[in-house]
């Protein structure tokens, strides 16, 4: 495809949701997404590689936060386990002024996404590898974001051990899932209450022309976390708190 239809396809796709969006970040996005499909062929990033699907299904969703978040600008986010930049690098796309921080357990991913960094000269951002359990035991990371997010594919139990340990209190976890959720909400009530969070909102919508049911969960913070969580790397996978 052609850089300039691109862009205009992904500008057409954003007014879909009721985002105008300048021609420069559309152009980013479309440079992200050629840079992901050239790395993609060497280290497993993404199963979405058709262009149509990758703009839809990644950065269109990954920007639907809009629909439970109002960004002022210059918050600070977090993205735990971020994987191919999904959905911190959208949300910095559109959000220049946010502070953003991606975080995945796995080098060569952080390495990728350096460059993505490097490419679209993106500010006020960085890649970060490691562990949750580990950074979030870090008096420099824990409790210090506004806004945690993850795309990541965990049980919501396990996601809240992970995720709520580095928001400040009066700031949100929020949780992209699909939109069969009820059953795991309702089993990660008790590990929302006891990393001291609360359920505020749970958003339902479908993403446009591709008829895909979606979910956000908006997990206020409304005390302290126990410093005993994170538990040990590992446990909140094999033993979510019930």
């Amino acid at each position: 495809m052609e850089k300039r239809e691109g862009i205009a396809f992904i500008q057409e796709a954003f007014q879909k949701i009721e985002i105008e969006i300048t021609e420069r970040q559309a152009a980013q996005f479309y440079d992200y997404y050629f840079f992901l499909m050239k790395k993609n062929e060497v280290m497993n990033l993404t199963a979405i590689t058709d262009f149509r699907e990758a703009v839809f299904k990644h950065f269109i969703d990954s920007v639907m936060l809009k629909e439970i978040k109002d960004l002022k600008g210059n918050e600070s986010l977090i993205d735990v386990g971020t994987g191919a930049g999904f959905p911190g690098i959208p949300l910095k796309i559109l959000y220049p002024d946010i502070q953003v921080v991606l975080l995945d357990s796995l080098n060569k991913r952080i390495l990728f996404l350096r460059e993505v960094i490097e490419l679209l000269e993106l500010k006020e951002i960085q890649a970060i590898h490691g562990r949750a359990e580990d950074l979030a035991k870090k008096a420099e990371y824990r409790e210090h974001f506004d806004i945690c997010v993850s795309r990541a594919v965990a049980n919501l139990s396990s996601l809240c051990e992970y995720c709520i340990p580095f928001v400040k209190c009066g700031g949100s976890f929020i949780s992209y899932k699909s939109g069969k959720i009820q059953e795991e909400l309702e089993s990660a009530q008790k590990a929302i209450h006891v990393l001291g969070g609360r359920l505020k909102q749970k958003k339902n919508f479908t993403i446009p022309d591709m008829e895909m049911s979606r979910c956000l969960l908006d997990i206020v913070k409304e005390k302290n976390t126990p410093k005993k969580y994170p538990r040990k790397a590992g446990l909140p996978g094999k033993e979510p708190i019930s």
